[in-house]
C-alpha cells in the first residue's frame, strides 16, 4: 500500500529536521565562516551530484542573486553548470576528478568549498575537498548517511 510509504518519507523528512536543529552550533559556525571569507573578498565555491548539483545550483543563486533581502552580489559559482568543461574534462579524465580540476583552476587561499554528497561518500566531492585543503581553501561538507 502507498500510504505507509509516504508516512515513511514524511517521518524520515522530521528526523532531518530535528537533526538540524540538534545541530543549529555547526550550521551558524560554518554560516559564519561563508560571512567572514565573503567580507574579505573571497568567493564560494560549490559542487554535487544529481539532486545536490541543483541544491548546489540555487545555493549559488541565493548568494549572487539575493535571499531575504535586497542587497550586492555576492562571488558563488556552482562547480555543476559549465557543461563544456564537465564534458570535456570528464570524457577524458573521468568524472571523479572535475571538481577537484575546477577547484585548482577557480580557488584560491581564503575561498570557501562546499561539496554536497547525499550518499556522503561521492568520490569527486571527496577528492574536491582534498584538493581545497591543499590549496588553503575552507571546506564545509553537506553529508547524507555515513558521510
Amino acid at each position: 500500500m502507498v500510504i505507509p510509504k509516504i508516512k515513511d518519507m514524511i517521518e524520515e523528512s522530521i528526523r532531518t529536521k530535528e537533526s538540524l536543529l540538534k545541530n543549529a552550533g555547526r550550521i551558524k559556525k560554518a554560516a559564519s565562516i561563508i560571512v567572514k571569507a565573503l567580507k574579505r573578498g573571497n568567493k564560494v565555491l560549490i559542487a554535487g551530484n544529481g539532486g545536490s548539483a541543483a541544491d548546489s545550483q540555487h545555493f549559488a543563486a541565493e548568494l549572487v542573486g539575493r535571499f531575504k533581502r535586497e542587497r550586492r552580489a555576492l562571488p558563488c559559482i556552482a562547480l555543476t553548470t559549465d557543461t563544456s568543461i564537465m564534458t570535456a574534462w570528464t570524457n577524458d579524465y573521468g568524472f571523479e576528478t572535475i571538481f577537484e580540476r575546477q577547484i585548482q583552476g577557480l580557488g584560491k587561499k581564503g575561498d570557501i568549498f562546499i561539496g554536497i554528497s547525499t550518499s556522503g561518500n561521492s568520490e569527486n566531492i571527496i577528492r574536491a575537498v582534498g584538493k581545497a585543503k591543499k590549496l588553503g581553501i575552507k571546506t564545509i561538507a553537506l553529508l547524507g548517511r555515513n558521510g
